[in-house]
C-alpha cells in the first residue's frame, strides 16, 4: 500500500479546504425555522467532551427550497461566557475544512490563547457542518487504500500522466454517487451550511450572530455575510479563501502558496548546517528536487515523491514544523528510519465530505485536455507542486445535479468584514485574499501579516494582527484603511 503522506493535507492543508452557492438565488423563507431557544444543552459525546463546553443537536432541512421535507441533524457546541453582565452576543466559530469537524472548536480556541476579554464577551459555538462527523454524515465507501491516496493526484510530469490519473479520479466520483448517502450529496454545500448557520442563529435567539472562521472557513463566512448580510454583526475571517472558495483556482494556488512559503524553511535550514540540507536557499532548494527525484524513481519505505512534496508542503503551514520537516528530509537523504503516519480519526468521512462540498460547490474543468494544459502552465510556473494541484481529480467527474449556481461575493451590505492574513500562506495564498478583499470592496478591512504559516488568530506570533481582531470583536472598531503588520522577532 503506498502510504501517501498527502493525507495529511485534509486535516491542514485542505481543511482549509471551499465552496459557493449563489447570491443571486433569493434566500428561502423559514416557515419552520425553529423557536428561539429550543437547543437543549448537554453533556458532548464521547471524544467530544471538553471542560465546559456543551452540547446539543439542531434540525435542518435536507433541501431549502422544501423546508418542510426531509430533515438532517447538524451537531452544535456552547462555551458559554462566564461573565454574563459582559456578554455581548454569540460568536460562531468554524476552523476550516471542508468535512473538518469545528464541534470541540471553541474549546480549542480557549486552550490556544483566545484573549479572555474576547471568551467573556461572546458565548463561542461550534457546530459539525452538514454531512460532517457527528451531524448527519456522508460516505464514499473509501476503502483504506484511497483514504491514504488523500487529496493530491500523483505528480503530472507529461500529458500521459494525467491521462493515466483520469481512471482513479472517476472511480472515486462514482463511489460517492453510488454511496448510501447519494441523496446528501446536491445539498452539502457551503451555501446550505451558511443556511444552517442562520437557522442555528434563530434557535440561539439570537438577532445576530458573530463569526470566527479561518481557512476554508473563511469562504463559509463570505458566502454567509453575502446571503445573510443585515444577520452578520462582527465578521473575522482568517487566512483566506479566494471569492470562488475552494474552486479549481484555489486548488491550483496550493502550489503557488507552497513556493510563497517554501523560502522560510529554505532559511532555517540553511542556517543549521546539522541537518546537511544545504548552506544557502538555492542548495536547499535543490536538495528538495533531488530527494524528489530519487523517491520517484525507488520508493523508500512507502514513500514516493508525491508524498514527499505533500509532507513538505503540509509541514510549512507552521514554523514549529520547520525542525520535524528538517529531520524529515534529512533521514530520507541518509536512509534513516522515517516516522511514517498512522489514518486516525474518521478519515473516510472527512475525505467524502471534502469531495462532496468541493466538487458540488462549483463548475470544475471537464475534459482531460483542459487538466492538460492547467499542468503544463503550473508545472513550470510552480514546479514544486504544479504538476499535482493542477491535475485531474474527481470533481471533473461529478454528479452535474447542482440546486444552484455559486455564490458571488460583492461589496452589498453593511461594512462589518475584518480579514487577517499571513503574507507567505502555503494554504490560503496572499493573492487569495486580496482577490476576495477586492469582491468585498467597502464591507471590508485587511489585515496582512508579514509572517509565513497558516493561521493568525488567535495562534499567530504577530500582535498587530491579533490585536486589530481582538479589538473588532470586542469594540467594533476596525483599522480605518487596509493595514499591513510589520514582521515581529521571533519569541
Amino acid at each position: 500500500m503506498r502510504r501517501s503522506l498527502s493525507l495529511a493535507l485534509t486535516a491542514a492543508a485542505l481543511a482549509v479546504t471551499v465552496l459557493p452557492a449563489s447570491a443571486s438565488a433569493a434566500t428561502p423563507p423559514p416557515p419552520t425555522a425553529p423557536a428561539p431557544g429550543t437547543l437543549r444543552w448537554g453533556p458532548c459525546p464521547e471524544g467530544a467532551s471538553a471542560p465546559r463546553l456543551e452540547c446539543s443537536t439542531l434540525e435542518v432541512p435536507l433541501d431549502y427550497r422544501d423546508p418542510d421535507g426531509r430533515r438532517i441533524e447538524v451537531a452544535v457546541s456552547r462555551l458559554a461566557s462566564e461573565k454574563p453582565s459582559r456578554r455581548r452576543g454569540v460568536l460562531l466559530t468554524n476552523p476550516g475544512g471542508p468535512g473538518g469537524s469545528g464541534l470541540t472548536y471553541p474549546a480549542v480556541l480557549a486552550a490556544s490563547g483566545l484573549p479572555r476579554e474576547v471568551l467573556d464577551s461572546y458565548d463561542i459555538i461550534g457546530f459539525d457542518p452538514r454531512g460532517v462527523g457527528r451531524s448527519t454524515p456522508v460516505t464514499c465507501d473509501l476503502t483504506e487504500e484511497q483514504q491514504w491516496r488523500g487529496n493530491f493526484p500523483p505528480y503530472a510530469h507529461t500529458a500521459a500522466d494525467v491521462t493515466r490519473e483520469v481512471g482513479y479520479a472517476r472511480k472515486i466520483a462514482e463511489q460517492c454517487a453510488g454511496s448510501r448517502t447519494a441523496w446528501m450529496l446536491p445539498h452539502t454545500t457551503t451555501a446550505n451550511t451558511a443556511r444552517d448557520m442562520d437557522r442555528l442563529r434563530t434557535a440561539l435567539g439570537e438577532p445576530k450572530l458573530s463569526y470566527l472562521g479561518a481557512s476554508y472557513g473563511s469562504y463559509l463566512g463570505a458566502v454567509y455575510t453575502t446571503l445573510f448580510p443585515r444577520r452578520g454583526d462582527r465578521i473575522v475571517l482568517d487566512s483566506n479563501l479566494g471569492p470562488g472558495g475552494y474552486d479549481v483556482t484555489a486548488m491550483r494556488l496550493l502550489a503557488r502558496g507552497m513556493e510563497d512559503r517554501f523560502p522560510d524553511f529554505a532559511a532555517f535550514a540553511a542556517e543549521r548546517p546539522e541537518y546537511g540540507l544545504g548552506s544557502a536557499l538555492q542548495r536547499v532548494t535543490a536538495t528538495f528536487y533531488e530527494l524528489v527525484e530519487r523517491l520517484d524513481a525507488k520508493p523508500v519505505q512507502g514513500l514516493d515523491g508525491i508524498a514527499l512534496r505533500g509532507y513538505t508542503f503540509e509541514q510549512l503551514y507552521s514554523d514549529g514544523s520547520f525542525p520535524r520537516l528538517a529531520e524529515f528530509w534529512r533521514a530520507v537523504d541518509t536512509g534513516g528510519e522515517l516516522p511514517l503516519p498512522e489514518l486516525t480519526g474518521d478519515v473516510e468521512n472527512l475525505l467524502a465530505a471534502r469531495f462532496a462540498v468541493v466538487c458540488g460547490d462549483s463548475r470544475w474543468p471537464g475534459t482531460v485536455r483542459e487538466y492538460q494544459r492547467n499542468v503544463a502552465v503550473d508545472r513550470v510556473r510552480y514546479p514544486m507542486l504544479g504538476g499535482s494541484t493542477a491535475s485531474v481529480n474527481p470533481c471533473a467527474f461529478w454528479p452535474r445535479e447542482r440546486t444552484e449556481p455559486p455564490v458571488r461575493i460583492t461589496g452589498q451590505g453593511p461594512s462589518n468584514v475584518l480579514m487577517v492574513q499571513n503574507e507567505r500562506d502555503p494554504g490560503t495564498p496572499l493573492t487569495g485574499a486580496r482577490a476576495l478583499r477586492r469582491a468585498f470592496d467597502g464591507r471590508a478591512t485587511l489585515v496582512t501579516a508579514d509572517q509565513g504559516g497558516h493561521g493568525v488568530y488567535p495562534y499567530g506570533g504577530n500582535t498587530c494582527a491579533k490585536d486589530a481582531a481582538t479589538t473588532f470583536l470586542t469594540t467594533g472598531e476596525r483599522p480605518a484603511r487596509d493595514l499591513a503588520c510589520a514582521a515581529e522577532p521571533s519569541k
